[in-house]
């Protein structure tokens, strides 16, 4: 594919997301307040979301991340992602549970509202800095899912240190220019191009490869084990649970995603919000995993399975116009994460991290904070995104697994009156201690991995400290348990 041709397919994106991200400025009082800032004011409809929720979830790890999955493990790689959407039945739960609980008491980050559940700032500062330490790297995730398409498409001639300094400067715009609005209006645009551009390549590329009989009539004559349960090794049953586990709980476990549960103007938005994005997630699910398959027929030798969405694209099999429109889509979903994570995480720093530790309860010197540590945090994830760590799945699934140990708290908060603060804290950074231990040690134990032990002993500390310690006298379960 021409490198001039992706130049200008870039160039026309960074355009109009830019005068779309400056447009949501007008009429809205962006910049004043952490509410507006972080949450849109509380005000945004359920399209809108749901579009927003699609960009911000679907991004680099699904086109480029799934696909090269498949390519690499095969059918299971459709398994490990039916379980992260089973797991979105958890908004249906939880989801009124959030929005009601943000409501009531202006709550900005899913962690502040644990604080006040428990009535305790230390269980606000543990999850805030658990997330801090896991995110980052999942923010790198997308960054490298970017210099990877960018490199791929390009056959080098625009590297993958390029892609992902390119990634890290747009989110950084996206995020100052309007805080939350600029990145939703932006997400939206780039649902509605991801999925159409996606949904006709896919199409396409299956039909040149002989349809979809055809396609899979080929697998199984030259890489049956692809189809098969585990496939050629990459997975096993404990791996297939270590990665599936934590992703089941992403949707309350990540606070970029629940943070989102606030953001609804009406219980009706948030509903609209979950059902579109059902939907959504199912056609995004089926393609990116034909994708993968499509390129393990079409480019069985490839070193590097990351490389198979660019492979794929750069083809003769897509339309080379057809080609740059999927990877503007593919590069604005990945911008669309980073840009949200970097929102989250700066402002669970300036009101649950800096906040609760002396730096004040101002919201403006919050604000002012938040947007102080937005490219601080950006260049943490620009730098552990030159690494150019491979298999971007796993990379995702390994955050997801230190964040899960925040689950145990949150169910407690909502269907258990018994928890504590200890406990909740106990869970939240003993869990994190446990999981930070693995992957530092090798990532075995009895045979099984972090993804896998890591709920279970954040579990097993919150039941057990909140049993044999008394509830904080600050703490309320009014609005919370029996909601």
């Amino acid at each position: 594919m021409s490198t001039s041709l992706v130049i200008w397919g870039v160039v026309i994106y960074v355009v109009l997301a830019c005068i779309i991200a400056w447009m949501s400025r007008r009429g809205s009082r962006a910049t004043s307040t952490m509410s507006e800032y972080f949450l849109g004011g509380r005000t945004i409809g359920g399209v809108l979301s749901a579009l927003s929720y699609s960009a911000t979830t679907y991004s680099a790890f699904m086109m480029v991340g799934l696909a090269g999955l498949t390519y690499r493990g095969g059918v299971g790689a459709l398994g490990f992602e039916i379980v992260y959407f089973a797991g979105v039945s958890l908004i249906a739960i939880f989801g009124p549970r959030f929005w009601r609980a943000g409501k009531r008491h202006g709550f900005v980050t899913p962690w502040e509202m644990l604080g006040h559940r428990y009535g305790s700032t230390w269980v606000a500062v543990a999850a805030g800095l658990v997330s801090l330490i896991f995110l980052i790297p999942y923010s790198a995730v997308q960054l490298s899912g970017v210099g990877y398409l960018l490199s791929g498409m390009t056959g080098d001639a625009i590297p993958f240190s390029a892609g992902i300094v390119l990634a890290t400067v747009l989110a950084i715009v996206f995020a100052f220019v309007a805080g939350i609005r600029s990145v939703v209006w932006t997400d939206s645009l780039q649902a509605l191009v991801m999925m159409v551009a996606s949904l006709i390549v896919g199409v396409l590329v299956v039909s040149e490869l002989g349809g979809f009989l055809g396609m899979f009539e080929t697998i199984a004559a030259t890489r049956p084990e692809m189809l098969k349960v585990p496939g050629p090794g990459l997975f096993s049953f404990t791996t297939f649970l270590g990665l599936t586990l934590p992703w089941f709980f992403f949707s309350i476990s990540n606070p970029q995603v629940s943070q989102r549960l606030f953001m609804p103007s009406s219980l009706g938005a948030l509903r609209r919000m979950l059902l579109i994005f059902l939907c959504f997630g199912l056609v995004y699910t089926i393609i990116s995993v034909l994708w993968g398959f499509s390129a393990l027929v079409a480019f069985p030798d490839l070193e590097n399975a990351d490389r198979a969405t660019a492979r794929l694209l750069s083809s003769e099999f897509v339309p080379p116009i057809l080609g740059v429109a999927v990877m503007i889509g593919i590069l604005a979903a990945a911008v669309s994460t980073i840009d949200s994570i970097l929102l989250t995480l700066s402002s669970i720093f300036a009101r649950d991290v800096w906040g609760n530790l002396g730096g004040g309860a101002a919201d403006a010197s919050q604000l002012k904070v938040g947007k102080i540590v937005i490219p601080v945090i950006s260049i943490l994830a620009l730098i552990f995104a030159a690494m150019e760590i491979s298999l971007i799945a796993i990379l995702s699934v390994a955050a997801s697994a230190g964040l899960v140990v925040t689950v145990p708290a949150i169910v407690g908060a909502f269907f258990w009156r018994r928890g504590t603060a200890a406990g909740a804290l106990a869970s939240i950074a003993g869990g994190a201690a446990f999981v930070g231990g693995m992957y530092l040690t090798g990532n075995a134990l009895w045979g099984l991995n972090a993804g896998v032990l890591g709920l279970p002993v954040a579990t097993i500390l919150f039941v057990a400290v909140s049993l044999v310690t008394r509830p904080s006298t600050r703490q309320t379960t009014e609005g919370y348990v029996g909601t």
